[in-house]
């Protein structure tokens, strides 16, 4: 076999050269897969331990609720002032087909800060709420 270096006296080669695109895909793939899971960070809260949880996948579909230490409340990630939570959590619920509201809170953070979400959640109508801790080891995730 021999190597085709162009058409009849010095015409140029029409092929593509794939070498260097796979090259730079590969160095892309790369790069998102290393920051892929850095953007999937969310709230920095210490869960209180249970002994008797049951594993709880988690989803991209589900709605959360976070109770910082500081009593602070986020809606899935986002930093969302007291007065607000119900009105934008009808509004994520409205078009979900799963109504369960989840609520992290941080073990340091007030009884009654989560009492009261509780509280305004079946106010709303929202009737499902699950509360997600840590199982007892320190297996990191969401447990409910």
């Amino acid at each position: 076999m021999s190597m085709d270096v162009g058409g009849a006296k010095g015409g140029l080669k029409a092929d593509i050269n794939v070498t260097p695109l796979v090259d730079v895909m590969l160095v892309l793939l790369i790069i998102v897969m290393l920051i892929a899971p850095m953007l999937q960070k969310g709230v920095d809260i210490a869960l209180p331990e249970a002994e008797y949880t049951g594993d709880k996948p988690d989803t991209a579909d589900q709605t959360v609720v976070h109770i910082g230490p500081d009593s602070r409340l986020y809606v899935n990630s986002l930093p969302v002032a007291e007065a607000d939570v119900i009105t934008k959590l009808q509004g994520i619920l409205e078009n979900s087909a799963d109504k369960t509201v989840y609520l992290k809170g941080d073990k340091d953070a007030p009884y009654s800060a989560i009492m009261q979400m509780m509280d305004a959640l079946r106010g709303a109508g929202i009737e499902t709420v699950g509360l997600i801790t840590e199982k007892k080891g320190g297996n990191v995730g969401g447990n409910q």
